[in-house]
């Protein structure tokens, strides 16, 4: 693995499960709303980071680049808690910048990982020549 390549799987990696740790402070400690309840807490904010973290851990190209779908959920949230949540402007700030990281580590990471393996998709023109 290139430096380059290594430095984007650092940023995804650590950014990610900073998001995640953060999701649950945030959620299960800082606020003060309370109104619901820690089974829908889970659900909503912890669950859905779970589910790519293994194939992040062990630096899969296909996991982070789907992951991403996932952070753009995050990434809206905090756009609109910065927007909508005066109370709790600087948790949704800290949440925009967790998921940006997140997307920019992980789009990079895929990719470069990606071709570093043989990975990418061929071309129309390559796929039309062998049929």
């Amino acid at each position: 693995m290139n430096p380059k390549t290594r430095f984007f799987r650092i940023l995804a990696l650590s950014s990610y499960l900073s998001l995640l740790l953060f999701c649950i402070l945030w959620h299960f400690v800082l606020t003060t709303e309370g109104q619901y309840s820690l089974l829908f807490l889970f659900l909503m904010w912890v669950l859905p980071l779970l589910l790519p973290l293994r194939g992040i851990l062990q630096g899969k190209p296909y996991t982070h680049a789907w992951a991403n779908f996932i952070l753009m959920f995050y990434l809206l949230h905090g756009l609109t808690g910065i927007y909508a949540l005066q109370q709790e402007y600087w948790y949704a700030a800290i949440e925009v910048l967790l998921a940006s990281l997140a997307f920019i580590g992980c789009s990079f990471f895929a990719r470069l990982r990606g071709r570093e393996l043989g990975l990418g998709l061929k071309k129309l023109k390559e796929n039309n020549s062998k049929e």
